[in-house]
């Protein structure tokens, strides 16, 4: 058969007449596929699996999915009935485009959108939002509640407590003397972010450092040093001009948060909260 025949389209249809069902066949159209052959591309696909450490698209875990269909189908065959797959669903949802690579921990109620990627021993929290090309890992660590907007790289070497803010664009290093031709995995550095931090579109992090809980890093703001909580940090690079509130309003000089009332006082040029704020009943 000639390769351009050997897939084709019937657009068959059924009419119904006089309440008969009537077909009424179609010519089968040719559809244009590019000349290969497919098992030396399914061949090439395992193979670059293996030396990418990548999940292929049909690994063991679909194998044995596959093989639930099938037992079910010969099993209400011959029950005459239906059967129960017992298949959950995950618990989280990613989008077909993202990419979820084995080994991979992804809590509850977790949101991973387009073309993102989560790579290998990785750890998401519940209910975090990882949006549009975002790359996870390896072996970064996501607390509960995170938001990474779109185009954020969370390397290894990085961890985010809880309720983590990270505006669009905003960049992560793990090492400080890069080098193309120089191998560096060893000297990975760490950085850690603690509950409640925002950071700003574009920000940049050198690491080893330790940004402080309920900091805000403002947009394009360098950090090259440790952040302490409840700092407003801009600029390059980046110097504390404020601080801000657990609802992340700026302080003014009554250290009274605008929307929630908390109240504040310094000590040892560090913030502390004076009236935590009272849960309704």
């Amino acid at each position: 058969m000639p390769w351009e025949e050997k897939l084709k389209i019937y657009s068959h249809q059924v009419n119904w007449v006089d309440g008969q069902p009537q077909p009424q066949k179609a010519e089968g159209i040719n559809v244009d596929i590019p000349v290969s052959e497919p098992l030396k591309i399914e061949c090439q696909h395992f193979i670059d699996s293996i030396k990418n450490d990548t999940q292929p698209r049909t690994d063991g875990a679909e194998g044995l999915r596959v093989l639930r269909v099938l037992d079910a189908a010969q099993k209400s065959l011959h029950l005459k009935k239906n059967v129960d797959l017992n298949i959950k669903p995950p618990a989280y949802y990613a989008h077909e485009t993202a990419i979820i690579d084995r080994d991979a921990t992804i809590g509850n109620a977790t949101k991973i959108w387009h073309f993102s990627h989560i790579l290998k021993d990785v750890k998401i929290g519940d209910n975090c939002i990882i949006g549009q090309n975002v790359m996870v890992g390896p072996d970064a660590v996501i607390g509960n509640g995170c938001k990474i907007q779109n185009n954020v790289s969370i390397y290894k070497g990085v961890t985010l407590e809880a309720d983590v803010f990270c505006g669009p664009s905003c960049v992560f290093t793990n090492v400080n003397t890069p080098r193309a031709n120089v191998e560096r995995k060893d000297e990975f550095d760490i950085t850690h972010v603690e509950t409640g931090v925002t950071i700003g579109a574009n920000a940049t992090f050198g690491c080893g450092n330790r940004l402080g809980a309920y900091s805000l890093i403002g947009a394009g703001a360098v950090v090259t040093k440790d952040v302490k909580p409840h700092a407003l940090m801009v600029g390059i690079p980046a110097k504390q001009i404020g601080w801000v509130s657990h609802a992340g309003e700026k302080l003014n000089e009554n250290l009274v948060c605008p929307r929630e009332g908390r109240s504040y006082q310094i000590k040892n040029d560090t913030l502390f909260e004076l009236s935590p704020l009272k849960k309704a009943q």
